[in-house]
């Protein structure tokens, strides 16, 4: 079973050298703090009963960590594929119900939540249809497909009173929370220019799934999962593959962009960019597809700061990504959602060198000034770096975290760590850059009003 970590179970491994000069890899790490109690036992009439929406790989993901989290229990699923219901039965047991009409599930009074990990297009209706039944909803991201789904989302939630935890699981990571408090302690000075990436260079990594050999009108319920998506006639690759194409889903933005955006928002505690600019193309998976497997966005924050962020489906290495914050004491790295590497160098005014073309008389007066000004710290005249890294302890898992806090404020109706309003927020920054590629310019938002400059057509 996973666990819900603290952040005083952090490895921290720690070290001083000169700028560049320390090598992270071969550096032991070293446990602080007792483990955590285990959980309190839950009693049999005291579960939270749930039901999947959307029974894909990722929802069936979902569901497997939640059944991880003491006291919930499955009651139903629901899916368009009759092998995927038939699948969560195989994986969760024959009294589970499956249908390929949601609104079956909702119905039942027996279920007091669901998890909703539908293609993008069915976010919006699925949630307001859960919500109006009295169910709270963890929503898979991006919440929205389009930025007319925010309002309408963040509404229904206010009018119904239900939970609603958007499933961008970094939000709820203790590896981001570390990097939260260390940024604001100062740790690296003031903040400047945030770097973010997800690169991938396979077939999977490119949403290139396999497409099940039953797969036909008589296994797949095609109308009803296209829902409000353009009639065409039955096609495997676009129910498999549905994130190639904006008619179901929100690209390289909606899927990698937003947890990305997700994880700047939680660390910087700021709403979102008020400016964007966004290039990039169809480079390689020319496989039919109608959204660009190179993303680049340029990004304004209010607070001061740029973010640079980009996605690259052939970067010719093996999968990666991360966060660099930069600030004028130094940096900090978030990598592989397992770790934290702080670099700090203090920042000391240099010699200015010009002062050469001087005479020697002037050359030795300055120069005695500034040594007065500015005595020497280090031996070599040079600030040390210094050097650390908090890693999180093996087997680590954010998305239990993410569910296990879910859970909670379905229990104590507490607010969620990622309600509507910071989702809505989040997706409509990572949008920005389909919008600004589409348009071919900059675009503008405001992340207070939470609202689209020129609208999104």
């Amino acid at each position: 079973m996973a666990r819900n970590w603290q952040r005083r179970e952090f490895l921290q491994v720690s070290g001083a050298a000169a700028a560049g000069g320390l090598a992270l890899g071969g550096l032991r790490a070293e446990a602080h703090g007792e483990p955590p109690a285990l959980p309190r036992p839950i009693a049999a009439n005291d579960h939270i009963q749930i039901a999947l929406i959307g029974a894909g790989g990722q929802g069936q993901y979902d569901t497997g960590v939640a059944l991880q989290v003491p006291g919930v229990a499955l009651v139903a699923t629901s899916d368009c594929y009759q092998n995927r219901r038939e699948r969560t039965q195989e994986k969760w047991g024959k009294q589970i119900f499956t249908t390929p009409d949601y609104r079956e599930v909702l119905a039942r009074p027996d279920i007091d939540a669901v998890i909703i990990a539908t293609p993008d297009h069915w976010h919006k209706q699925a949630a307001i249809d859960a919500m109006n039944a009295g169910k709270d909803v963890y929503l898979e991201k991006p919440m929205i497909h389009h930025y007319a789904d925010g309002p309408e989302i963040i509404a229904a939630a206010q009018r119904t009173g239900r939970i609603l935890q958007v499933g961008s699981q970094r939000v709820s990571s203790m590896v981001y929370r570390k990097a939260k408090e260390l940024l604001e302690a100062g740790a690296i000075g003031e903040l400047n220019m945030i770097t973010a990436w997800w690169d991938r260079n396979s077939d999977v990594g490119a949403w290139e799934y396999w497409v099940a050999p039953d797969a036909s009108p008589a296994t797949i319920e095609w109308t009803r999962w296209l829902g409000t998506a353009p009639r065409i006639p039955f096609n495997a690759d676009h129910f498999f593959r549905w994130r190639c194409w904006q008619a179901y889903g929100s690209g390289v933005a909606g899927d990698l962009f937003v947890h990305l955006f997700s994880g700047v928002h939680f660390v910087t505690s700021v709403h979102g960019p008020t400016r964007a600019m966004a290039t990039g193309g169809l480079r390689f998976w020319k496989d039919g597809r109608d959204v660009p497997d190179v993303l680049a966005g340029l990004l304004d924050y209010p607070q001061g700061f740029n973010l640079a962020i980009h996605v690259n489906f052939v970067d010719g290495g093996e999968e990666n990504g991360g966060i660099t914050f930069t600030g004028s004491e130094g940096t900090m790295a978030i990598g592989g959602g397992d770790s934290v590497t702080l670099t700090r160098v203090p920042r000391r005014p240099a010699v200015d060198y010009t002062i050469d073309s001087l005479t020697e008389a002037m050359q030795k007066r300055m120069m005695a000034d500034f040594r007065r000004e500015h005595p020497l710290t280090h031996p070599t005249g040079d600030p040390a770096a210094r050097v650390e890294r908090f890693v999180a302890p093996a087997g680590y898992n954010d998305s239990y975290d993410h569910l296990a806090n879910f859970f909670s404020a379905v229990r104590s109706r507490q607010p969620v760590v990622e309600d509507p309003v910071f989702g809505f927020r989040a997706a409509g920054a990572a949008l920005l850059a389909n919008v600004s590629y589409a348009r071919g310019q900059v675009v503008h938002w405001d992340p207070e009003r939470m609202v689209l400059e020129g609208g999104e057509a």
